[in-house]
């Protein structure tokens, strides 16, 4: 139930379209819907803007099949993030809606069309290959927020040309979120080329001294390039959504 939903049914009851009991059955569930074992945030989206998403770690694909079918049936997309792929194989066995991807490690349920309506293109950027699993969380997070999102892969530091001959389009996206393992240097680089928001996600990829991101991260917060913002390692996710929220500013 997002803001422009209420509207609508509110609208419907005051010209006569639909009845006040049918419209507090729909509402029943506001603010959340109660089950066993979890209590599916139906308010989130009118709160915040961004629909409550189910984190598939941890869940069996049963529970994730019942939370997801409660917040579909308010009429809102559900995104499922970190699904391994045998848990995925059996989730769209209970619930064929969804659609599984591999490379994101996430599910998707599509209920409604998702327009743009972000304020201009996100851009997402990946040092190299390896990190592209963390950039297409922050990716199809960021699309099913409502934004246009573009790719920009494997442009990293070791092969600096690699990037700058991406200057345009790096200089034409108003968000950007830049994905590195390693020593984690690109979003320094990135943030002196560009003035826009810059999103810096810093991934597990790296041999033994990258310490499982920790390197990447320690970079990023100390970039001497203004305006690179810093979520967790790995969090793809976290990066979509604050990408989302500047873009729509």
């Amino acid at each position: 139930m997002d803001r422009a939903a209420l509207a609508q049914l509110l609208a419907k009851v005051r010209a006569g379209e639909i009845a006040i009991d049918a419209a507090l059955d729909t509402l029943r569930d506001f603010p959340f819907a109660e089950l066993v074992f979890a209590k599916p945030d139906t308010h989130r989206a009118l709160r915040t803007g961004q629909a409550e998403v189910i984190f598939g770690e941890g869940k069996t694909p049963a529970e994730i099949a019942a939370i997801a079918e409660r917040l579909a049936a308010h009429g809102q997309n559900v995104l499922v993030t970190r699904l391994a792929a045998a848990a995925a194989e059996e989730l769209v066995r209970l619930a064929p809606a969804f659609a599984y991807h591999p490379e994101a490690r996430l599910a998707v349920w599509r209920v409604a069309a998702v327009p743009h309506t972000g304020r201009g293109t996100i851009l997402v950027v990946t040092a190299g290959t390896a990190d592209r699993a963390v950039a297409e969380e922050a990716a199809w997070t960021a699309e099913l927020g409502g934004n246009a999102v573009e790719r920009l892969y494997d442009v990293g530091v070791a092969g600096i040309h690699r990037l700058l001959d991406a200057r345009e389009r790096l200089a034409a996206a108003h968000v950007l979120v830049v994905v590195a393992g390693m020593e984690g240097a690109l979003p320094s680089v990135v943030g002196g080329l560009v003035g826009k928001p810059i999103i810096a996600v810093p991934t597990s990829v790296g041999y033994g001294a990258s310490i499982g991101g920790l390197a990447a991260l320690l970079a990023m917060l100390n970039s001497c390039a203004a305006g690179v913002t810093v979520v967790n390692i790995d969090n793809g996710f976290g990066a979509g959504v604050a990408a989302s929220r500047i873009n729509h500013l």
